[in-house]
């Protein structure tokens, strides 16, 4: 159940994260179909900034020296970098929408098919491959949290919270469920959140209260942007051991459809993140999962194809947004460009 529940968790959080920053564009009025191809973008650029720091002296000094805090820092730094670049690659997306009252629907696809061409071909420059790689070792020997990290013998009982929270977890799983719930507060409790959110119900409106309709949809945009990079570098971290290949498994697209599902309100979004965090957790460990914990892998002994474990999550996508979609209920300006002698 502990390594269930972990599984969960890695694939859930980055939905999570991805899925708020599809809530932050939308509320203030700009359709984000780009998702994907800024966490592609994030997680490059994540991955990237780890190999680089990995050549300096310090770091290396830190990894021998078994200085974990040192190394968690140098995570909390790639997540920062994923997060500003994937903010400035999604300003593309922002002036096409905003300045050139472009098509939203469009402008987003062209990232998403601009993204993993473009990652590829720095790939291809630096690494001179299809993938690219931390320099040395592997995510797990470099940042992953375990039991004797904190101090604890390796043979020490830690129970089952500990066991689930404390071993072999990633920081940046615990950074973004405190973001997740700060950035949730910041959207619904306060000023700038209530001002965002008018932008994407009535522009009109909030500009006749002098309420800068462009710059709040820039700053939609900006945040929606950076949460995606910084969720891009996360998914990488933890379920692809930090290597970017210009494709994230359309978590992207995963994400809409949580935020969808969700309605476009946190809450829902983390829950019904869990749910396809779960799914996605089933379609990748299947054949390792202990339900009961008395050593039998029941979901490999039924016989069912590996091909139908893996569609899963994604018909799990189809079948509930087909019941889910009609009681969503948009923000009423979204993807329509705003015209300020429009009334």
């Amino acid at each position: 159940m502990t390594f269930l529940i972990q599984q969960t968790l890695l694939y859930a959080v980055p939905l999570m994260i991805v899925a708020l920053a599809g809530v932050f564009a939308e509320r203030s009025g700009i359709i984000n179909l780009a998702l994907e191809g800024i966490m592609i973008f994030g997680a490059f650029v994540g991955v990237l900034f780890v190999r680089m720091m990995q050549g300096t002296e310090m770091f290396q000094a830190a990894f021998a020296a078994k200085n974990w805090m040192a190394l968690q820092g140098m995570e909390l730094l790639a997540m920062a970098v994923a997060a500003l670049l994937g903010a400035v690659f999604s300003l593309l997306l922002s002036f096409a929408s905003v300045n050139l009252r472009a098509d939203q629907t469009i402008g987003g696809t062209a990232l998403n098919l601009m993204a993993p061409a473009l990652v590829l071909f720095l790939i291809r420059i630096i690494a001179n491959q299809n993938t690219l790689q931390m320099a040395e070792g592997d995510a797990a020997s470099w940042f992953m949290i375990k039991k004797t990290t904190l101090g604890f013998d390796r043979k020490a009982d830690l129970g089952f919270l500990g066991n689930t929270l404390l071993h072999q977890v990633y920081l940046a799983t615990y950074i973004c469920i405190i973001l997740f719930v700060v950035l949730s507060i910041l959207l619904y409790k306060t000023r700038f959140g209530l001002r965002l959110r008018s932008c994407g119900e009535n522009p009109q409106a909030a500009d006749s209260l002098g309420i800068n309709v462009y710059k709040m949809r820039y700053a939609g945009t900006t945040i929606s942007g950076a949460l995606a990079g910084m969720g891009g570098f996360v998914y990488a971290l933890t379920t692809a051991n930090c290597a970017s290949t210009g494709d994230v498994a359309g978590f992207g697209f995963l994400a809409l459809a949580v935020m969808i599902f969700g309605n476009w309100k946190p809450g829902n979004i983390a829950g019904a993140a869990l749910l396809f965090g779960l799914f996605k957790c089933i379609a990748a460990s299947y054949a390792s999962i202990d339900i009961n914990g008395d050593g039998v892998y029941m979901l490999a002994t039924l016989g069912i194809s590996s091909h139908l474990y893996r569609m899963l999550p994604y018909i799990i996508t189809l079948v509930v947004l087909s019941f889910t979609s009609k009681k969503s209920r948009v923000p009423k300006a979204e993807g329509i460009p705003y015209d300020k002698g429009q009334r």
